[in-house]
């Protein structure tokens, strides 16, 4: 693959990484027209918000860069951890158990297809 012509991205997704990584890997390499298809029948949380930065992606192609959007690919995703929310439960004899709720950073990188 070649680098990336036109990211979008989404700071603070309230989905863990972990969960994130998961639909990547699904849809990492593809057409952007195959990609939104697979994420558009995938009923999960991290499904939709892929898709939502999928959709910012191809359009800031479209009107920035004024690239046709049928010859797009998705070149390059990445998750990364962003900041946690510390919660906590009272347990047994005095102890505390910490409940860290995670965030994440999820970019989408996208290139044109070479023929």
């Amino acid at each position: 693959m070649t680098k990336a012509v036109v990211y979008a991205k989404h700071n603070n997704a309230r989905i863990a990484p972990k969960k994130m990584a998961v639909v990547m890997d699904i849809v990492r390499g593809k057409s952007t027209e195959e990609a939104k298809k697979i994420l558009a029948f995938d009923e999960t949380k991290s499904a939709r918000m892929l898709l939502k930065v999928l959709k910012s992606a191809e359009a800031n192609a479209k009107n920035n860069l004024n690239i046709d959007p049928s010859r797009l690919v998705v070149s390059d995703l990445q998750v990364n951890g962003g900041p946690m929310f510390k919660r906590g439960r009272f347990a047994g004899r005095g102890y505390f158990n910490p409940i860290l709720k995670r965030t994440s950073h999820i970019v989408v990188g996208l290139s044109e297809r070479q023929d």
